[in-house]
């Protein structure tokens, strides 16, 4: 049946299920259960994935580790997305990352080796989705093409151009054979393989199924170059929405080119915090409206699982968005809301895009999206976890051991369940089990009202009207509830529950469960088989039994805080309110992604639990905490003891068997630099005409032709891409002998892009950019500056590149496209400077080539530790300078983040005068910032652990870019966000990955 969205077709089959008419109920034996022939390791159906026999619920989050360019904060975010109850989660590759020339790859080299990524999944217990690429979009430059790549030197990209293929192979082979070592069928955690990216062009005519042919043999190049490099998992794809219906053997049996399993992905919210920006294939952008996907997936890949390698977790905030990111409209409500919707629809594998967003740093970044990638993710960009985490988190724990969920049919889809047309419920039963999931939302999946109900349900002791006793279920606001029939719960059962699943553990052979509300609300369950229940804590909510010949149903008035109830049948009951749902957490004894309940340990009170291990009759807890809190711990009786972060903690035990204590905290104060003491200097002598420009750093522009497919208005080509340079910050000096008027100059650079010309060292004009326009031309006068009209005068054009665009855009040249004099005069010369030695050779392999771009502070290391400034004036960035130019502010600052402590930090930045100004933030040698007031609204930069030294000095570094004749300056500083007591520690020897000065730089003047 169809997901309902609309009062009308609600009522069609309100008419239908009130006469008994229910969608055909599917039985298993109607679905083949798949493998993809070379082992039975991870298997498919119609209904979910299987793992070494087990079936799997995938709740997934993307992390990029490129993003992070530190191994050691890998292991803090895989830590938080097992916390949360996560199965597995995803990453993208990125070939840029890895090949800064089609003669090089570095997967060695800090944080270019993404095993570690791949080894800290195998110990915190996660499955791991892989995505290498070879494209991967991301909004990131190129979409994670290497720039070199983008010419027009190697044919079409994205199909089975020879020219193409010669490139991608070495990266993908090379990623493929890492990886393999690490799939789940040689011991490691990698489940599956996904082939390309967003990649739907598998038909010239999807209506007509005319197949693309180029495209198929591009997709069965990618799969068997896989399989070649022991990649033996299945592969998978991902459509980009649900037109494209691309890569299933269901819908195209036996087309070149199809995959094990294909996925959809979906961004039913707006995909961007500029809801200017929302339109397309989901028609006009309406907040907390669902989309139907059930259909697709029956017509598409009805024996596979409903499957998304990319749901929304939040939206990026694209140049000119606002400041800070997204509105409300994706947190928490959202997180609780369209996640539920996923499993009213059958979906039983879920990655959500993104889990933590991280930093577009350095090259990174590109036209659609600035420095910041915090996608408004669960895990923000400075690593802090809050109500949308923990919100996920909620439902994550649940779908972990509703182990029912991985086989079910959807029943029916209607608003006939309830005694109100406004809630909607689809019903979802386990054929094996009978067990039932009613997911309950509003009929018009917008509204935000509030709605009181009674649910009809279907359970083993008969039809029921629920809650029989209490006051009735409550949808208010945007949001939706998950109402469980005949749930199992070890050996036991609750027959309905009104109150959601948070988890529970099989604890000493018994069942502990956990069950939630928002605060206030009624809530009632029952007990099958129990005779008889009572309340065990005398703080808790007021409960009110009743006992029938099936069990004893427990119901509260209004949920406040945690009550404990106890049943005779041994059955153990948790119920608490939406805060306290937050802090309950599960770690597990074993390092077995699915989180068997018998090696479960519930705990209530953290800010956030990590792990648990054991010793004897010890519990080792780690983790973090934010203040000074109560610890409880449900486990074995075997357990008599607690450690919180390797320090004793000082239990009771309740006389319900739980172990109560308290965590100290010891209020941290953090002595943060001032960054008051400061050294400057010029950065730009390139634009005087005395600049000597001979040097290694300079590069002769003078080829005549190139193969990109936009050909220049004017001669030589001045494509900095064909030069070897792609990164950042570009300068052109162009020489001609003679009087001229003026400069025609039409220059492309990305979205947001911006220039500065100066002839003979004054300025003659520049363009300040606009956050959606990637291409500009402009007439220069010379009036204001001075000509050698008997000899050589020199045009320098600074230009800021943003990187380049995604999908077929990527081969849009960055640079100069045309170029001619005024007045008669024309250019005898260009030269052209970029990041130290282009693509040649690396200067700094660590960093990659994505830190740097061609400024003379750039190129002769100032941004680097070990940089001797001594010989430098005094000044600061917010003391600034007057005049049209590029200046460069430096110091050097202490920082010491005591042990057991995680923090994180931020540099702020404000522009109290001119807003033509182009500023770029360096930490220890990379560029983790891009203030561009003029274009941009993001005023806020954290700098992770590991790029910020927290336990000793770091070199800071600013390059002002004033547009104007006004100067420029801007305010800095360097701000805490937030401290934790924390087993994880951000103190860690990071000197490898912040390697300093040399004097080769010296060269590059």
């Amino acid at each position: 049946m169809k997901l309902l969205s609309s009062i009308t077709a609600l009522a069609l089959l309100d008419s239908l299920v009130s006469s008994g008419v229910h969608a055909q109920a599917d039985t298993p034996s109607q679905y083949p259960l798949h493998d993809n022939g070379l082992n039975k390791v991870v298997q498919w159906d119609h209904y979910s994935f299987k793992v070494n026999g087990q079936r799997l619920f995938v709740y997934s989050g993307e992390l990029h580790y490129w993003r992070i360019p530190v191994p050691e904060v890998w292991d803090d975010l895989l830590e938080k997305i097992k916390a949360a109850g996560f199965t597995a989660f995803a990453f993208y590759g990125n070939w840029a990352w890895h090949s800064a020339s089609n003669q090089t790859l570095d997967f060695e080299t800090g944080a270019h080796n993404f095993e570690r990524l791949l080894e800290t999944a195998k110990r915190v217990g996660l499955y791991v989705i892989v995505r290498p690429g070879p494209y991967v979009n991301a909004e990131t430059n190129a979409g994670g093409f290497p720039l070199w790549l983008t010419t027009g030197a190697y044919g079409e990209l994205r199909d089975d151009d020879p020219r193409y293929t010669a490139a991608w192979k070495p990266y993908f082979s090379k990623f493929s054979e890492i990886t393999s070592k690490h799939l789940v069928t040689n011991g490691g955690n990698a489940i599956v393989y996904q082939i390309e990216n967003e990649y739907g062009e598998q038909w010239e005519n999807v209506k007509t199924k005319t197949l693309n042919a180029a495209a198929g043999r591009y997709m069965q190049s990618l799969e068997d170059t896989a399989r070649e490099h022991g990649i033996d998992v299945p592969l998978i794809a991902n459509d980009p929405n649900l037109n494209t219906k691309s890569w299933s053997e269901d819908f195209a049996p036996n087309a070149t080119g199809n995959v094990d399993v294909a996925g959809l992905d979906s961004y039913p919210s707006c995909w961007s915090c500029n809801l200017d920006e929302c339109t397309g294939t989901n028609g006009k952008y309406v907040p907390y409206q669902v989309i139907n996907y059930y259909d697709h997936f029956q017509d598409v890949s009805p024996t596979q699982p409903s499957f998304f390698p990319e749901f929304q977790g939040g939206s990026y905030n694209p140049w000119g968005g606002p400041e800070g990111g997204c509105p409300a409209d994706i947190g928490a409500d959202f997180a609780n809301l369209f996640y539920r919707n996923l499993i009213s629809q059958r979906v039983t594998a879920i990655s959500l895009y993104m889990m933590y967003g991280g930093t577009n740093w350095g090259a990174l970044a590109c036209p659609v999206v600035a420095t910041s990638y915090d996608y408004s993710s669960p895990i923000s960009e400075n690593r802090h976890i809050d109500s949308k985490y923990y919100e996920t988190k909620n439902l994550a724990l649940f779908t972990r051991v509703a182990k029912d969920l991985t086989v079910t049919n959807r029943v029916a889809n209607s608003t006939s369940y309830s005694d109100n047309a406004a809630v909607a419920t689809s019903e979802l039963r386990n054929p094996h089990t009978n067990g039932a999931f009613y997911v309950t939302i509003h009929s018009t999946s917008s509204s935000g009202t509030r709605e009181s109900f009674k649910l009809n349900v279907n359970t083993s002791i008969g039809k029921l009207t629920i809650p029989q006793h209490a006051e009735s279920i409550v949808l208010n606001g945007h949001q939706s509830k998950i109402i469980v029939t005949d749930f199992s719960i070890g050996k036991q059962k609750l027959t309905y529950s009104t109150a959601e699943v948070l988890t529970y553990a099989v604890i000493d052979g018994h069942p502990t469960v956990v069950l939630w509300v928002p605060t206030g609300e009624a809530a009632e369950f029952h007990v099958k088989g129990a005779r008889k229940g009572s309340v065990q804590t005398a703080n808790g909510s007021k409960a009110k039994f009743y006992t029938d010949r099936q069990g004893v149903t427990a119901s509260f008035s209004a949920v406040s805080g945690k009550t404990v109830l106890q049943f005779d049948n041994h059955v153990k009951v948790v119920v608490v309110d939406r805060p306290t749902a937050y802090l309950f957490w599960a770690p597990n004894l074993s390092d077995d992604p699915t989180g068997p309940v018998d090696k479960s340990v519930l705990v209530q009170g953290p800010y956030l639990v990590r792990d648990v291990t054991s010793d004897g009759s010890t519990l080792e807890f780690t983790g973090d905490e934010s203040n000074a809190t109560a610890i409880e711990v449900f486990a074995s009786k075997h357990y008599q003891s607690v450690t919180w972060n390797g320090n004793k903690v000082k239990v009771s035990k309740t006389s319900y068997g739980s172990l109560k204590g308290s965590i100290g905290f010891s209020k941290t104060t953090i002595k943060l630099p001032s960054l008051a003491s400061w050294k400057a200097r010029d950065s730009l002598p390139e634009k005087l005409a005395s600049y000597n420009d001979s040097g290694p750093a300079w590069v002769d522009a003078n080829h005549q032709t190139t193969s990109n497919p936009t050909k220049p208005a004017t001669l030589p080509v001045l494509y900095v891409d064909d030069y070897g340079f792609h990164n950042s910050f570009h300068l052109f000096r162009g020489y001609f002998d003679g009087s001229a008027t003026g400069v025609n100059l039409t220059l492309q650079g990305g979205m947001a892009f911006g220039f500065s010309a100066w002839l003979n060292g004054k300025l003659v004009g520049s363009y300040i950019g606009n956050s959606t326009v990637g291409k500009t031309s402009l007439v220069l006068p010379f009036a204001n500056a001075t000509l050698n009209s008997n000899g050589s005068n020199v045009l320098l054009v600074a230009q800021d590149n943003t990187g380049h665009d995604l999908r077929d855009g990527a081969t849009d040249p960055r640079g100069i496209l045309g170029a001619s004099l005024q007045g008669g005069a024309s250019f005898t010369k260009w030269k052209i400077a970029g990041e130290v030695n282009g693509e040649r050779q690396l200067i700094d392999p660590v960093r990659g080539p994505l830190s740097e771009g061609g400024l003379t502070a750039e190129r002769l290391g100032w941004h680097l530790p070990g940089f001797d400034d001594s010989a430098w004036n005094a000044s600061s960035p917010s003391t600034g300078f007057s005049g049209a130019g590029i200046h460069f502010y430096r110091t050097v600052v202490p920082l010491n983040v005591p042990k057991g402590v995680d923090a994180a930090f931020s540099f702020v930045f404000n522009a109290p005068a001119s807003k033509a100004i182009r500023v770029q933030l360096f930490v220890n040698g990379y560029q983790y910032g891009r203030f561009n007031p003029s274009v941009g609204n993001e005023v806020r930069f954290p700098v992770p652990p590991g790029v910020l030294n927290y336990a000793g000095d770091n070199a800071i570094g600013v390059s002002i870019w004033a547009q104007t004749e006004e100067g420029g300056k801007v305010d800095v500083k360097l701000e805490q966000d937030y401290v934790l007591e924390s087993s994880w520690s951000p103190r860690f020897d990071g000197d490898y990955l912040r390697p300093g000065w040399t004097e080769e730089r010296l060269k590059y003047a």
